[in-house]
Formats: C-alpha cells, structure tokens, sequence
C-alpha cells in the first residue's frame, strides 16, 4: 500500500484531535474529487512498518491527547489496500486504548466484499458512498455531499 499524507496531529477530518492517513489508490474516481493526486495505486509513498509504527506511538503519545486514527485518502478500502489496511486498525484496537477509527470510502455498506467487512467491523465511524459533486454540499458535517453517510458503528 501507498500513502499521499500523514499527518499525525489533525482536527479536520474527524471528532477530536486525531492522527490521519492519506492512502493511494481509488477506483471511483469521482468527478470533482478534491484528492484526485491519491487515485492511483502507484503513487505516494510505501506504507511501510516504520510508517505503521509511528501511528501507534503517536496515538499512545500522552503529551498530545489523541482521540484516534481517520483514513481517507483514495480509497482505504480500495481492494489493494485492504489487507494492510485490517492490519493498521487491528493493531490500533489492540495497542492503542479507548482510541476510535474513522474510515471514509467510495463504496456504501451493501457494496462491501467479506475483506472489507472485516475492516469495517473494527471502524468506529464509517463515511460511505461516491462523493457527487452535483449532491455537493460544503456545510455537510464530515463528508462532501448529501448522498454520502455517516454510519456511527457499535462496536462490541
């Protein structure tokens, strides 16, 4: 997997103050994405276990109070990403106490494969669907337009 952004103090995308990632790759490709740099797989950075394991240091960092991890980018669902992606929050639910997961993807909760649904099962909060830049709507709280949902997941 390839990564186009980390930033490991954000408020923007997500509750809280939070670390975010920025994956490459989307098969969506919507019209009037504002990331279209992230859609192919090929570019960006290698994830790699240095990049993985300065996440888990930075949402364990006592000195900046986190509430956890948002992944965008692209597509962290993207079937490319996946496996890396189920890593990253395992070990975030695992090592990194009381720290939520934010996940926003093009596809909607029915379109999900049995790897994706495995992702979302450890996802907190899931902002689903295309962005369609005619549903746009810049005063939508968390996601770019009407038709995209934010799902509030329970987690057992």
């Amino acid at each position: 997997m390839n990564v186009h952004q980390y930033y490991p103090v954000d408020v923007v995308n997500g509750e809280g103050t939070r670390c975010t990632l920025f994956v490459a790759g989307c098969e969506h490709q919507c019209r009037g994405c504002y990331n279209q740099s992230t859609w192919s797989l090929d570019s960006g950075s290698l994830f790699d276990q240095a990049m993985e394991d300065k996440i888990i240091a930075d949402l364990n960092d006592a000195r900046i109070k986190r509430r956890g991890l948002s992944l965008s980018g692209g597509d962290p669902l993207h079937p490319a990403n996946v496996e890396t992606i189920l890593k990253l929050v395992q070990r975030v639910k695992a090592e990194c106490e009381g720290k939520d997961i934010w996940l926003w993807t093009g596809y909607t909760l029915a379109e999900l494969t049995d790897a994706q649904r495995e992702v979302v099962q450890l996802v907190d909060v899931l902002v689903d669907g295309k962005f369609e830049k005619d549903l746009a709507d810049p005063s939508l709280p968390w996601r770019g337009s009407s038709n995209q949902i934010v799902h509030r997941l329970t987690q057992s």
